[in-house]
């Protein structure tokens, strides 16, 4: 019986069966998508992340990077949200639910990752501060180089099953290569500003377009198995995590008195995870026989990011609204004053 088609079973750690990053092979799992389809979705999703990271690179500016490094004060608080609220609700919510080793490694590494393109698209919607938006993202891509491996050995500390299975060389390699597309967009967008705008459109069109196809060909392919990535506390966790990381972004960035359009952002930013980069290392660091069909978890997450940035930004549009129709029906009754104590009206 395959591991992944039982709800169950991917919550047994004895699937584990002493897994270290160096040897999978006695892994007993059997592949769940035949070696010709999985070995092309692994080369699709490291194009689709190349690009990805080449149109994130685009949206980073050098002048609005060093105005934030020589003022800190928001970034730092970002960068602390960032790596400080998600990796530790990630690690509570395994805790919480008592996920098996595999699960709760796949979310320890959605929790880890650095932020991703969408958080600025919703930074926009809301109106927040977009240089901080930009700068944000860029400071947690290239932090995760360091900060995303060491949060991944700090937090498998807390199982005993994960100490050693976690391919921390193959996720630094993955990382360090990430950077390269990224450094390319900085270039393009320095040198080729006219070009951002086009590559950071297509970048962002062709990764939202290759979540929904990879995860429509991949749910068909795997049939029975996508119940391990559906299974109730998984997608419980894929709701949380978005929700508790725009709210204790908020909350973070409210203590220490950012103005309203930081606020908005800093949440986007903690909340948003660059899941484009999360399925990718899920996927090609990992032997298919070990992660199975988790790898789409990161897909899960996105849809109710997305959601429920959504909802924030609605509800955000109809304050903003009912706000300015509160404005203009009080503003006459004020000017009628203001001109019943003028006397050249009452003279007139």
């Amino acid at each position: 019986m395959d591991a992944f088609s039982d709800p169950n079973l991917w919550q047994n750690d004895s699937y584990l069966l002493n897994l270290t990053a160096a040897n999978t092979s006695s892994v007993v799992f059997s592949p769940i998508l035949p070696p010709v389809m999985d070995k092309t979705i692994n080369v699709v999703l490291i194009i689709v992340l190349f690009i990805t990271m080449v149109s994130l690179g685009c949206t980073m500016e050098v002048s609005k990077i060093k105005h934030h490094i020589l003022k800190p004060k928001g970034v730092a608080i970002a960068v602390l949200s960032q790596y400080g609220v998600m990796p530790l609700t990630a690690f509570s919510l395994v805790k919480a639910f008592q996920l098996g080793p595999m699960a709760a490694m796949a979310v320890l590494i959605c929790g880890c990752c650095p932020g991703g393109s969408v958080s600025n698209l919703l930074a926009l919607a809301l109106q927040g501060d977009m240089n901080l938006s930009i700068v944000m993202t860029t400071c947690s891509t290239f932090l995760a180089l360091g900060m995303m491996p060491l949060l991944l050995y700090l937090y498998c500390q807390g199982f005993s099953d994960l100490q050693n299975a976690m391919p921390y060389t193959d996720i630094v390699i993955g990382l360090f290569m990430i950077l390269i597309p990224c450094s390319a967009g900085i270039f393009i967008n320095y040198y080729r500003p006219q070009y951002s705008k086009i590559i950071t459109k297509v970048g962002i069109s062709i990764m939202m377009i290759a979540v929904v196809v990879i995860g429509i060909v991949v749910s068909i392919g795997i049939n029975g198995s996508i119940l391990a990535v559906l299974s109730p506390p998984l997608m419980a966790i894929g709701a949380l995590m978005p929700l508790i990381g725009y709210t204790f972004g908020y909350i973070l960035s409210s203590i220490f008195r950012l103005t309203q359009s930081e606020r908005r952002t800093v949440a986007m930013e903690t909340g948003c995870q660059n899941v484009q980069l999360c399925s990718t290392i899920i996927k090609v660091a990992f032997a298919p026989e070990v992660m199975g069909s988790l790898f789409l978890f990161p897909m899960v997450y996105i849809s109710f990011q997305l959601m429920e940035a959504g909802a924030l930004i609605l509800l955000f549009r109809c304050h903003q609204r009912f706000s300015i129709k509160q404005k203009d029906t009080y503003q006459p009754a004020a000017t009628t004053a203001a001109e019943s104590k003028d006397p050249s009206h009452a003279a007139a």
